[in-house]
Parts: C-alpha cells; sequence; structure tokens
C-alpha cells in the first residue's frame, strides 16, 4: 500500500493516518487534537482556492491549512462492495 499526503485525496475519499512528515509545533498541536498515527480520517471538501481544506475526523469538522496538510500521510481506504 502507498502512502499519500492528505491533499492527494480527492473529495470523499478516506485513509488512514500512517505518518507525520515534522514535530513542529503544528503537530503537536493536531496529536493534542486526536490525529494520530491509525485513525480514520476523511476529506470533506476543499475550498474554492484549494487552501484550507476540511477533514472530518472521530466525528467532527477540521479545516487545515494545505501547508500543515501536507505534512500527514495516510493510507487510502479502499472500498468492498
Amino acid at each position: 500500500m502507498s502512502e499519500f499526503s492528505l491533499t492527494q485525496l480527492k473529495k470523499g475519499e478516506s485513509g488512514v493516518i500512517s505518518k507525520f512528515d515534522s514535530e513542529d509545533a503544528n503537530t503537536m498541536r493536531l496529536k493534542e487534537m486526536g490525529l494520530h498515527s491509525g485513525v480514520s480520517v476523511r476529506l470533506i471538501k476543499f475550498a474554492p482556492f484549494g487552501d484550507p481544506l476540511e477533514i472530518k475526523i472521530r466525528g467532527f469538522h477540521l479545516s487545515l491549512r494545505r501547508a500543515i496538510a501536507e505534512k500527514i500521510f495516510v493510507i487510502k481506504k479502499i472500498k468492498r462492495e
């Protein structure tokens, strides 16, 4: 399975957080908010010019700047029918 930046998901696609590219203050804040490896995330939408983007995680919606979202890597969930 390949890892992708959160920004590479398409609207409505889901993935599981696999890693963070950095350990800066923004990353620490996201971890405090519940974004950890192994947690499912779904891309809801991008703002009109692509920044910020809205995700759904652990039952709540969160807006992230593209620069921060690019440092979050996910493994896409495959839809099974």
